[in-house]
């Protein structure tokens, strides 16, 4: 997607009349979904902007799809309270709306006296933070859940859960829909101006718009900090891209819970979730990288092995196929502190009416709805 700027911006607006509307949402992954839902039923008029041909194909389709209960993440960070009360609010949403969903709980594994340390950390940074239930687990109390887990403790969170992504972005749009917010696809956000209390955009495709707009949401995942600097906003953080990458486990799944490991610099280690049909797949790695790539090379079974054999030492040979990559959307760099999440309102964003979220990485789809509250409050 190429910008415009300047005079080319100006001359290309005037060309084409320019619609008024109420609020715009850029877009429609998970995020900006479940904040269109909560400005549409508050009332507003909202329209979705989204580039691609489809809902959610970028990070809210390459993820674990699991529900966090709040373990790993500073107590009063906005990670740590998104996601407790957007677990909360994610399970009930999911039971009421008759959405594809389990409950299956998770162990955290250590294996060693200085895993054991940490996973006393997350036992009480998780209990600060409010997360359901919680409970220090010896080996042979882990064993009796799960008879093949190695492992010298583990930390048991019953509440962690499982989700269908795909159902769930549905239902966020039909009720969006049914309150009657609007969605355009194929329609990339190209340039656009905040001054004097209204927002002017133009937006590309097949049917290119010029809009004029009281408040807007960058809800963008990855591409939110590039549209944040083009469209001037301040303090707009710099971007950086985490891949991380899955393999299918082609045996029967060994465990009847989520096994993680305890957390590695720049994600959750590569752990064992389980699909709504059952099936197991491990995951997600940690790699830098420069551009959007989401292939998965077979030769990164080798190191999966070795890490899984860690806590599954009867893995057997030959049972990880590639399956998919993501990409996490960072806003450190490498070996820097894990950041909260921003979530700009306008007076960070420096424009009225102008909310923008960067870095919405794990845990973004427990929180969705959580998001969407504070979203559409600092709206209001």
């Amino acid at each position: 997607m190429v910008g415009l700027t300047g005079r080319e911006s100006s001359e290309k607006m005037a060309e084409q009349a320019v619609e008024a509307v109420d609020c715009v949402v850029v877009g429609a992954g998970l995020i900006g979904l479940a904040v269109a839902r909560a400005l549409a039923q508050a009332g507003r008029e909202v329209l979705i902007l989204e580039a691609a041909g489809a809902i959610g194909t970028g990070i809210s389709s390459r993820n674990s799809e699991v529900i966090h209960a709040g373990l790993y993440y500073p107590p009063g960070s906005l990670r740590a309270r998104l996601c407790v009360a957007g677990s909360q609010a994610l399970r009930a949403y999911a039971a009421r709306c008759f959405l594809p969903h389990a409950i299956p709980g998770k162990l955290v594994v250590a294996c060693g006296a200085e895993e054991e340390a940490i996973l006393a950390t997350l036992f009480e940074r998780g209990q600060a933070n409010g997360a359901e239930g919680l409970r220090l687990l010896s080996a042979a109390e882990a064993r009796q859940l799960e008879p093949d887990l190695h492992c010298s403790a583990a930390l048991l969170s019953p509440a962690t859960a499982i989700i269908d992504s795909h159902a769930l972005m549905l239902s966020l749009l039909g009720e969006a829909e049914a309150a009657g917010a609007m969605l355009a696809r194929h329609a990339p956000l190209l340039s656009g101006q905040a001054e004097g209390g209204r927002i002017r955009l133009e937006v590309g495709g097949a049917e290119p718009m010029s809009l004029e707009a009281a408040s807007m949401v960058l809800a963008a995942g990855l591409s939110t900090p590039r549209l944040g600097t083009a469209l001037g906003l301040e303090d707009v953080p710099s971007a950086y891209l985490c891949r991380g990458h899955y393999f299918a486990l082609t045996k029967p799944a060994p465990f009847s819970r989520l096994i993680y490991p305890v957390p590695v610099p720049g994600g959750l280690g590569i752990h064992f979730t389980l699909d709504l049909g059952g099936a197991g797949r491990f995951g997600p790695d940690v790699e830098w990288v420069e551009s959007e790539s989401y292939d998965v090379d077979p030769a990164r079974a080798v190191p999966f092995a070795a890490a899984i054999r860690r806590y599954w030492p009867a893995l057997p040979e030959e049972a990880l196929a590639p399956a998919y990559a993501g990409i996490r959307p960072k806003i450190t760099p490498p070996g820097a502190p894990a950041a909260d999440f921003r979530i700009d309102g306008p007076d960070r964003t420096g424009r009225p009416g102008v909310v923008a979220l960067y870095g919405i990485e794990s845990p973004g789809l427990t929180s969705c709805l959580a998001i969407a509250d504070l979203v559409a409050e600092m709206l209001t």
